[in-house]
């Protein structure tokens, strides 16, 4: 699939923007409109804050074009389930706001022809439990993403990136931004994942065991694709999402998403009887984000166990 073509300028008004511009380059214009409309800075302020969560998830680089209601849906379920920072009932319905009158503008200034934000819907109730596959859909994807090595014109870019998701947990733009240097191969029996990131202007670490089943699966990836500037996967997050969504096709799966492999993750090495401290730590989550993100796999745990009962 062909990348967007990023803008050449930085875009001064609201008449400069169009389907690819970059979500980045728009929110110094939204921050004006909001202004213009009378919002006080206290508004301007949080909804900014909303928009660049949604940059953190979906990535500043995307265009406004792409944007599609999936996508915001994905987005607002990160904020619940994935983000590992509890999201009130009040916080939840501001940034549904926010994503409706930010779409809005962009739709009425004619810089996006379809309003994607227009049939999110505001919650009612608890939130619902993240989906997560079962034992038997991890088996049937694994199944196919297998065979798409073995075909004529073999890819092994879903299987390499399927694995990597269900063994590590990893986050969306912690995927995107992986470089070769960061597979730690000195242990070739034990190679560990390492993860950086910036927590109040440090930049720390965390390191994550992989399976050295998956090192053969890496290289042959690597082979097929030679990805550029050393990173992993030379790609958007937007490919890497239609590459998870066609293999869930293939295995007659629902749709399968960055933060139900996250999940899955969490539960299966919960299921394993990995120590809760030890999973906070891979997952990258604080110890205040911890009680939440547990008390929900402890129940998608009992969810899973009931229904395997059942079956």
């Amino acid at each position: 699939m062909a990348e967007r073509q990023i803008p050449m300028f930085q875009p001064s008004s609201v008449e400069d923007l169009n389907p690819h511009t970059e979500l980045r380059y728009t929110i110094s214009l939204f921050q004006d409109y909001l202004l213009n409309e009378g919002k006080s800075e206290h508004t301007v302020k949080a909804f900014t804050s909303d928009l660049q969560l949604l940059a953190e998830h979906d990535g500043e680089n995307t265009a406004v074009g792409d944007f599609t209601t999936d996508t915001l849906n994905g987005f607002l379920d990160w904020l619940e389930n994935g983000r590992g920072v509890p999201c009130s009932r009040k916080s939840y319905a501001r940034r549904v706001t926010t994503l409706k009158v930010y779409f809005k503008w962009l739709h009425a200034a004619n810089v996006i022809g379809h309003d994607p934000a227009k049939a999110v819907l505001q919650r009612s109730g608890p939130a619902p439990l993240a989906h997560i596959l079962s034992p038997d859909d991890i088996q049937h994807a694994l199944s196919e993403a297998s065979s798409l090595r073995r075909r004529d014109k073999p890819d092994a870019r879903p299987e390499v990136l399927f694995r990597l998701l269900l063994d590590t947990g990893i986050k969306k733009g912690e995927t995107v931004a992986l470089k070769r240097e960061h597979i730690d191969r000195s242990a070739p029996e034990h190679p560990t994942l390492i993860i950086k990131h910036k927590v109040r202007n440090v930049y720390k670490e965390r390191k994550i065991a992989i399976d050295d089943d998956w090192l053969p699966l890496l290289d042959e990836y690597l082979a097929q694709y030679a990805p550029k500037n050393d990173l992993i996967f030379d790609c958007t997050a937007r490919n890497l999402e239609y590459v998870l969504a066609d293999l869930a096709e293939r295995a007659d799966l629902p749709k399968v998403s960055f933060e139900m492999m996250r999940w899955t993750c969490a539960v299966r090495d919960y299921r394993s009887g990995m120590d809760p401290d030890a999973l906070r730590g891979k997952l990258g989550l604080s110890e205040a984000s911890w009680v939440e993100t547990h008390s929900k796999i402890k129940r998608l745990v009992d969810q899973q166990s009931k229904d395997e009962g059942d079956g």
